[in-house]
C-alpha cells in the first residue's frame, strides 16, 4: 500500500491546481486559505481526540510544526493563490514551483548532510526538461511582475519548508503535527488579512465544491502523504515526484477542462516519468 502513496498524492496534488481557479475567482485569496485552514486544524484536531491522541505537546515540537505550516501554507500557497488572483496562468505557476526539486537537491547536502547522487541530478535534469516540454513551450501569456514574485516566494517557501519539515527534531503523530501546521497557516493569513487585504466570500456553489475538494482531497489526503514520505525518505527522492505535478495537471485541464494537449506535452511527460524513476529508485 506504502508503496502506491507517491501516484496517490501526485494525482490529488496535482487536482489543487485545477480548483484554485475557481476559489480566487469567488474570494479574496488569503480569505480563503485563512477559512481552508482554519476548518483543516479543526478536522485534524477531532481526528487527534478520536484516536486518543496527546494534543498537547510540549513548546518546541509546537513552534517546529507551527513554522512548518507557515512556510508551507502560508508563504507557498499563499503565493500560489496570489499569483493566479493577479493573473498568473496556473501552468506557468506550477512550472516555477516545480523547480523545487532542483533547489532541495542543492541545499539538502549542506543543510541535511543528504548525498544527492549522480543518478539522482540526472533524474532531477529529465524531469525538469520533460516539465519544461509540457509548459514550457505553452508560454504565450503576458506574466504579471507581482505573480512572478509570488511565485518565486511560493517556491523558496516549498523548498524551505520540505528541509525544515525533514530536520524536524520531533516525533509527533501525523495528525497532531498537521493540526499544528494547520494552525500555523490559519494564522499567517489571517495576519495578511490584517495588515493588507480586504476579505470576502462569495459561498457559490462552485466556490463550496472547490473549496471542499481541496479541504478533504488535498489538505486531509495529499498533505499527510506528502508530511509521511517526507519522514520516511530523503528530502531530495521525496520532492523528485514533483516533477510529475505540472505534466499530471496539463492532462487533468485536458480530461475535465477541455484544454489543449499536444503531441510535444505527452512526450514531455514521458521524459519527466523517466526522469522521476531515475531519481527516485534505489
Amino acid at each position: 500500500m506504502v508503496k502506491i502513496f507517491p501516484f496517490i498524492f501526485i494525482l490529488l496534488w496535482s487536482s489543487a491546481f485545477i480548483t484554485t481557479k475557481p476559489i480566487i475567482d469567488n474570494s479574496e485569496p488569503f480569505a480563503a486559505l485563512a477559512f481552508r485552514f482554519a476548518l483543516v486544524a479543526l478536522g485534524f484536531f477531532l481526528f487527534s481526540i478520536y484516536r486518543k491522541q496527546k494534543i498537547i505537546v510540549d513548546r518546541k515540537n509546537f513552534i517546529e510544526s507551527f513554522l512548518s505550516g507557515v512556510l508551507f501554507h502560508g508563504f507557498y500557497l499563499g503565493g500560489v493563490f496570489y499569483s493566479i488572483s493577479k493573473g498568473m496562468p496556473t501552468g506557468i505557476a506550477a512550472l516555477i514551483v516545480t523547480l523545487q526539486p532542483i533547489l532541495t537537491n542543492i541545499l539538502s547536502g549542506p543543510i541535511l548532510n543528504e548525498k544527492v547522487s549522480i543518478k539522482q541530478w540526472i533524474g532531477v535534469f529529465l524531469g525538469f526538461v520533460g516539465a519544461l516540454f509540457v509548459l514550457g513551450f505553452d508560454v504565450g501569456s503576458e506574466i504579471p511582475t507581482l505573480g512572478l514574485v509570488a511565485t518565486i516566494i511560493a517556491l523558496l517557501a516549498i523548498t524551505f519548508s520540505t528541509l525544515w519539515q525533514k530536520k524536524l527534531s520531533n516525533n509527533l503523530p501525523l495528525s497532531v503535527s498537521n493540526m499544528n501546521q494547520a494552525i500555523g497557516g490559519c494564522v499567517f493569513h489571517l495576519i495578511i488579512i490584517f495588515l493588507f487585504a480586504e476579505p470576502y466570500i462569495n459561498f457559490t456553489q462552485t466556490f463550496i465544491i472547490a473549496m471542499s475538494h481541496q479541504i478533504f482531497l488535498v489538505s486531509f489526503g495529499a498533505f499527510t502523504i506528502l508530511m509521511f514520505l517526507i519522514k520516511k525518505n530523503s528530502a531530495s527522492k521525496t520532492v523528485s515526484i514533483f516533477f510529475l505535478i505540472p505534466t499530471t495537471s496539463a492532462i487533468m485541464a485536458w480530461l475535465f477542462l477541455n484544454e489543449n494537449l499536444t503531441t510535444l506535452d505527452v512526450f514531455g511527460f514521458l521524459i519527466t516519468s523517466i526522469g522521476v524513476y531515475i531519481a527516485t529508485r534505489d
